[in-house]
């Protein structure tokens, strides 16, 4: 099979992928009984060579219950009724976690607010107990 192209950097194999047909589940007409058009896509992901040991890592852990204990991702889909479009579908969103996974997160820097951002938050909290302090009964 040709490569499928994530990035300008990644590409995997089309024999990465193991594709298996079963029949979709909901209503249906006389064409429902007789074909195949749910697809089942199976890509291991521990396994495969394309990936970046980062990316697997990034890509396990946004799988999530779609990864088996085994390190293979398993996407299903049933949407159209044409056999052809579930496997576009079913290819564009492997495509899509595994180009999510290959964005590498920003680190966070821990910062401390400034002594005026603290003087502005204190004093607009008293400002709003004294307003609410004098909605209460009025008493002589």
């Amino acid at each position: 099979m040709a490569a499928i192209p994530i990035t300008r950097s990644i590409s995997i194999d089309g024999d990465e992928l193991q594709e298996s047909f079963t029949r979709a589940g909901g209503p249906g007409g006389q064409h429902v009984n007789t074909t195949d058009s749910a697809v089942l896509l199976r890509f291991d992901v521990g396994a495969s060579p394309s990936l970046p040991d980062a990316v697997k890592n990034r890509l396990a852990v946004l799988a999530g219950s779609r990864l088996t204990r085994d390190g293979v991702l398993v996407l299903r889909s049933e949407g159209a009724r044409s056999q052809l479009l579930n496997r576009q579908e079913v290819r564009e969103r492997l495509v899509a976690l595994i180009r999510e996974a290959t964005i590498v997160p920003k680190r966070r820097r821990p910062t401390k607010p400034s002594k005026a951002a603290k003087a502005k938050r204190l004093d607009g909290k008293t400002k709003r107990s004294s307003v609410k302090s004098l909605r209460g009964k009025v008493t002589d």
